[in-house]
């Protein structure tokens, strides 16, 4: 037989399983003797209060072994020859998308406009030490996507996509921790996720997909009302049984190109604002208390409020974490978090911006479908038109921002490409300073000490999702106006991190499989 039962430990007895097998004997019917194996289902900190507790669940096996689950892996077919569909896109959303193809017996074909996963590192070099940017291999462009080398969280509230355990079983099998399929917030790190991609691409090349780098879509190809393939850097023209659409919130060039064809799209509600950074140690004392006997991992939080009826939050908290510059064009200023594995670094920032709906932007100039996109570029550039040329980021002391005073003088950060002292109450659009003003004044009645001057605020945290939606239909998810096109993932609106375009990308290819075989 088997059971589940649910423990709480202090940190120092969490990896004692001696003790932990005699505690579940202690209070369940079974003897120490009798347990032959526990599987851990779920793990969890809970630090609500000064003497924080890890919450275990554990699947208890008493006179039986745990079933062997059959990898997933190999139920994937050769497809050489199968139906060819293009996938535009290499992030999560593209890669699993392809993954599921395999399995269904469709052939895969991705176009990244972007460099392989360990060739983007050098992009990323120029970015944070040098300023420059390549417009097609950045944080967010790439093999990987926008969350490769921006942390790498696996964490996700949406359940309507249904259960993340494959995605999460598959990113295990391609050399994952098996960590991920118990923490109740899993997260892998923008240093091993690489390997994990790079084993990723081989699989699906190794069963006959294909992955082209440096193939940027420039045209779609539509005839009759279907599209029926892709024109790749200006030239060649590739044709497939279907199209899918996963380009990630930041591809603002095929926007263009699809309300060039006349391919209906939405202004979508978004979020911008500014990335906080606080001392690690500092957030640790907050959410643990001082005087800790045992080591316990980074501290993380979760903040939010509503002023005047409109979302103010935090978004994307890296403990651990660094500030890096996420910019995709030349001329403009962008920032995001990260961490590595070991969330060993002395800072830990987080998002914390104001939700924008497009009724709020009914001024910006452009196609109204353009409005929120426009509106989130014209900050991004008038954070960079209001510095020296460089990617140095503008910032104030969170103390200062409050009060709307130039720093003096800024704290240490991670941000490598450097901060300078300026206004950001002058370089946000007001409503969206004031309502930061506002939230954040709530958080600091939330969390007693973060409203400290130890604390930067950075300018701007804008790319938190796609600022249009790509409209689909609920059952075929494919676009009501273009057959065989198939809009997916984050840049579609239809996500909001690695594990949800995963999800959406395995239901898009089921949903592409019934279209090509009917």
């Amino acid at each position: 037989m088997n059971f589940e039962i649910t423990l709480r430990l202090s940190p120092s007895k969490v990896g004692d399983e001696s003790f932990i097998r005699r505690l579940i004997a202690k209070n369940s019917v079974v003897s120490v003797s009798e347990i032959n194996h526990l599987e851990l289902v779920r793990k969890s900190l809970d630090s609500r209060k000064k003497n924080p507790k890890y919450v275990l669940k554990y699947k208890v096996y008493v006179g039986e072994d745990p079933p062997i689950p059959a990898g997933i892996l190999s139920r994937l077919k050769q497809v050489n020859s199968g139906e060819e569909i293009i996938i535009i896109g290499a992030g999560p959303a593209g890669y699993f998308a392809a993954l599921k193809c395999l399995a269904l017996g469709i052939k895969p074909v991705v176009l990244e406009r972007g460099k392989d996963v360990r060739s983007r590192r050098r992009d990323l070099r120029a970015i944070q030490q040098d300023s420059i940017v390549n417009p097609d291999s950045n944080y967010c462009f790439g093999e990987g996507g926008a969350g490769t080398y921006s942390d790498g969280k696996l964490y996700t509230r949406s359940t309507k996509r249904g259960k993340s355990i494959e995605v999460l079983r598959l990113l295990v099998e391609h050399g994952a921790s098996t960590d991920i399929l118990s923490d109740a917030h899993p997260h892998i790190g923008s240093n091993k996720l690489p390997k994990i991609i790079t084993n990723i691409r081989e699989t699906i090349e190794s069963h006959g997909g294909e992955i082209h780098f440096h193939s940027k879509v420039t045209d779609l190809i539509i005839e009759n009302g279907k599209a029926i393939g892709v024109q790749i850097n200006g030239e060649q023209i590739k044709k497939g049984k279907a199209i899918v659409l996963a380009t990630g919130h930041s591809a603002r060039d095929i926007f263009n190109l699809l309300y060039g064809k006349s391919v209906h799209m939405e202004a979508k509600a978004f979020a911008l604002g500014v990335r906080i950074e606080h001392p690690q140690a500092l957030i640790n004392d907050i959410q643990y208390g001082t005087g800790r006997e045992v080591e316990l991992p980074p501290a993380s939080y979760r903040l939010s409020c509503s002023i005047a009826n409109r979302g103010v939050f935090s978004f994307c908290m890296c403990p651990g974490g660094l500030i890096v510059p996420a910019a995709t064009s030349p001329g403009e200023i962008v920032v995001n978090g990260m961490s590595l594995s070991r969330r060993d670094s002395p800072f830990a920032n987080a998002g914390t911006v104001v939700s924008i709906d497009p009724s709020d932007l009914k001024g910006v100039p452009g196609p109204e479908q353009f409005r929120c996109m426009v509106f989130q570029s014209e900050v991004e550039r008038h954070m960079f038109e209001s510095g020296d040329g460089s990617l140095k980021a503008p910032a104030q002391r969170l103390t200062h921002f409050l009060n709307r005073k130039l720093s003096d003088s800024l704290p240490e950060s991670s941000y490598i490409p450097g901060l300078r002292a300026d206004r950001l109450d002058k370089l946000l659009p007001d409503f969206v300073y004031r309502h930061l003003v506002q939230g954040i004044k709530q958080f600091g009645k939330q969390m007693k000490g973060y409203l400290t001057e130890e604390a930067v605020v950075v300018g701007t945290e804008s790319r938190t999702s796609s600022p249009l939606r790509i409209p689909r239909d609920a059952k075929t998810r494919m676009h009501p106006e273009v057959e065989g096109l198939f809009p997916c993932g984050e840049g579609a609106g239809y996500a909001g991190g690695i594990l949800s375009a995963a999800m959406d990308g395995q239901n898009v290819a089921v949903a592409v499989k019934e279209f090509v075989v009917t």
